[in-house]
């Protein structure tokens, strides 16, 4: 599926600025290594908006084979679904559809403090909580049967939409005229970027959706602006309301910037893993790598020198015992390094580094060396 436009403004005057082989699946897996899907993950920038975007999209029906759950485990995660809870119940509503639900952790912190009807559409849920309602399949305008919902929400799905102006399109046609709102939280990609997350962009997340762009959408499908809120440098949280006279903004262009700072990104990787490669030759150190997902993917496939890591470490229970796809690696609990003291963890998980160090591997064994990216 090729993009050969800019997803938000339709010019066709883009610049190819990346391109590497890459998995498709960030995640886990007990399929064979022969079944793994390796795709060309190739970035492009619109001269005219600045607009980042991945213009080889892979089919939803194979990206999402496996669901998506991310969110589920962490502090942070917890924290972010109890904060967002709150600036959801600052409305009230009474009839909430949320787009993606995924694990359901969102619907279960607001449950606890209003009975309310919430419905979750999304495609191959698995564990389902008795006190929500389920659509299995990707949200359309259709697809709730002409259910009327005071409120439409989604939490972390905005950067999964591969074409975010229908998507809010639809969400806008399915809502009355000044009563519905659409309540949102979306990472803070403008942050993420500049701090160089490997999980910014990559199959799942396709286009740099900064505040500038996603006002830009919003004010173009009939949206004003309630409240924003900004949770650490984590996420943005949006409440927003259908207006017909909604204010028509213009988007600048940010492709210098854009585009250095993705290239900024890509020099930081390179030369960290340099880093990282003298570090492991010179070790004597049994060496492990943290995260079984697309940070320690990116890391490898940058160049990481694998030859003397042993596992993957990872303190989900649904990843432990399975391979990360794209690699050759088993999946271990870090509370295997409870009595080692001669362990060495190379860490690359963004914004969750600093939980993952001091909640999880330093309470398991302080001894433990950390490299962190």
């Amino acid at each position: 599926m090729i993009r050969d436009q800019c997803p938000i403004t339709y010019n066709n005057n883009i610049e190819i600025i990346s391109s590497r082989q890459f998995p498709l699946f960030c995640g886990c897996t007990d399929q064979n290594l022969k079944k793994d899907i390796i795709c060309e993950e190739q970035f492009a920038i619109c001269q005219d908006s600045g607009v980042l975007f991945l213009n080889k999209l892979i089919p939803l029906d194979i990206l999402y084979k496996n669901g998506h759950y991310a969110g589920n485990i962490g502090k942070i995660w917890d924290e972010h679904h109890r904060e967002f809870a709150k600036f959801i119940f600052q409305i009230k509503p009474k009839n909430i559809l949320e787009i993606g639900g995924g694990h359901g952790k969102l619907s279960q912190f607001f449950l606890e403090m209003d009975n309310v009807n919430w419905t979750i559409v999304e495609p191959n849920i698995e564990n389902k909580f008795e006190n929500v309602n389920y659509i299995d399949g990707f949200f359309n305008k259709d697809i709730c049967n002409n259910e009327q919902y005071d409120a439409i929400i989604h939490s972390h799905v905005l950067e999964h939409i591969y074409n975010p102006n229908e998507f809010f399109s639809e969400i806008s046609s399915f809502l009355d005229n000044d009563k519905g709102y659409m309540i949102f939280s979306m990472p803070n990609m403008s942050k993420w970027l500049k701090n160089k997350y490997s999980n910014c962009l990559f199959f799942e997340h396709t286009i740099l959706l900064d505040e500038n762009v996603v006002d830009y959408i919003l004010g173009n499908n009939n949206f004003t602006i309630i409240a924003k809120k900004y949770f650490k440098e984590h996420s943005i949280f949006y409440l927003v309301k259908k207006d017909i006279q909604s204010v028509k903004i213009n988007l600048k262009n940010k492709y210098f910037e854009n585009k250095a700072d993705f290239e900024d990104m890509l020099k930081f990787y390179k030369n960290k893993v340099q880093h990282i490669n003298s570090y492991i030759k010179q070790t004597s150190k049994k060496v492990y790598l943290f995260g079984a997902h697309l940070f320690s993917q990116n890391l490898i496939y940058s160049g990481l020198d694998i030859s003397k890591i042993i596992c993957i470490l990872d303190n989900d229970p649904n990843k432990q015992e399975k391979r990360l796809y794209g690699t050759n690696f088993i999946v271990q609990s870090p509370k295997i390094l409870i009595n080692d003291n001669n362990a060495l963890v190379i860490l690359n998980a963004g914004v969750y580094n600093n939980e993952i160090e001091k909640d999880i591997l330093e309470n398991i064994n302080n001894s433990i060396e950390i490299v962190k990216c």
